[in-house]
């Protein structure tokens, strides 16, 4: 579904990103794991185009996604639930989902999409007609998953949705994500510092050090692996 191959990217003349390769099948749920500055971020840009890379090539069922403007990516079924949240603080919490609803595919769906959200994360429900600002980090958290939902993606990013909350919400989210992707066979690329969780739940995990993939594979396979056995897993 999206090939990313050879990717350099960032803000300068210097990039974040050197020669980056990623692939990420249908259905597929896929981690990116990797230490702070490591280019996570800069990489959800560079496929939603908020950062226009300075080589290489990235591929969205079979399209050249740097030949199409970022305006309409979402379009083609690209969600992205930035790091830290970016909910729209003076809008209600349902004006926040009709806001991610604005692609065709989510307009068409908008009347059982939302029940499914709902039935997903009932807080929205209860919070419907609440300013998304007066909302707890969890629930502005779920709001953005939820905004994200409202699109009908095809893939869903996430970058650090574990942010800044407590362990035990953010084990709810992820065990969410994982409810989400068993009814919907949704396509998840997640980017996160809490390496078991996002490792455990991955069919496939990238290690991204300095700008460059260090290591991949399966979820097995690199959670044996030493390297992150020492480094991530404090073991």
């Amino acid at each position: 579904m999206l090939e990313i191959s050879k990717l350099t990217s960032g803000y300068s003349e210097v990039p974040v990103l050197r020669e980056v390769s990623i692939t990420v099948g249908a259905g597929q749920f896929v981690s990116i794991v990797g230490p702070n500055g490591a280019g996570k971020t800069t990489l959800f840009k560079s496929i939603s185009g908020t950062v226009s890379p300075m080589g290489g090539a990235i591929r969205f069922e079979g399209e050249d996604l740097l030949k199409i403007a970022p305006s309409d990516r979402p379009h083609l079924g690209i969600a992205h639930v930035p790091e830290g949240r970016q909910v729209f603080a003076s809008l209600t919490v349902l004006e926040n989902l009709e806001m991610g609803a604005f692609t065709e595919a989510g307009r068409k769906s908008w009347k059982t999409n939302i029940d499914k959200i709902f039935a997903w994360l009932p807080v929205l429900r209860e919070r419907a007609e609440q300013l998304a600002g007066t909302l707890s980090g969890g629930e502005q958290q779920m709001l953005a998953i939820g905004r994200g939902l409202a699109s009908a993606p095809k893939l869903l990013m996430l970058d650090e949705p574990s942010m800044g909350l407590a362990p035990a919400i953010a084990d709810f989210i992820f065990d969410k994500l994982i409810e989400i992707r068993k009814d919907t066979g949704l396509t998840i690329l997640l980017v996160e510092q809490r390496v078991a969780e996002a490792l455990q739940f991955a069919d496939h995990g990238y290690v991204l050090e300095t700008g460059r993939v260090v290591l991949e594979g399966n979820s097995q396979a690199l959670q044996a692996d030493d390297r992150i056995r020492q480094a991530y897993l404090g073991m």
